[in-house]
């Protein structure tokens, strides 16, 4: 799996809950995230406002906020296209 930085691994779990009620397990299976790293990750979020914890059912939402956050995420994502790898620019080089 490639590595993901952080705001990659927050829009996959508001992702997964967006427009959704989900629990913390699919919210793992669906982010490849382990509980601990999940449970941290879902602590900042709460704390950000962007997914709420509703008690009573046990499950997690994406908010208006969260959606936000979504929208700028793929926007960004559409805008800067992927880098090749360092390894296939060198090959390109006939200097080196």
């Amino acid at each position: 799996m490639k590595y993901r930085d952080r705001n990659e691994i927050t829009a996959q779990i508001l992702e997964s809950a967006n427009g959704n009620r989900v629990r913390l397990t699919k919210i793992m299976y669906d982010g490849y995230l382990s509980h601990t790293v999940t449970k941290e990750y879902l602590v900042l979020l709460i704390e950000k406002g962007l997914i709420e914890y509703l008690d009573g059912e046990r499950t997690f939402k994406t908010t208006e906020k969260g959606m936000n956050f979504l929208r700028i995420h793929h926007r960004v994502q559409e805008l800067t296209p992927v880098a090749p790898t360092l390894h296939s620019r060198v090959e390109k080089v006939s200097f080196l």
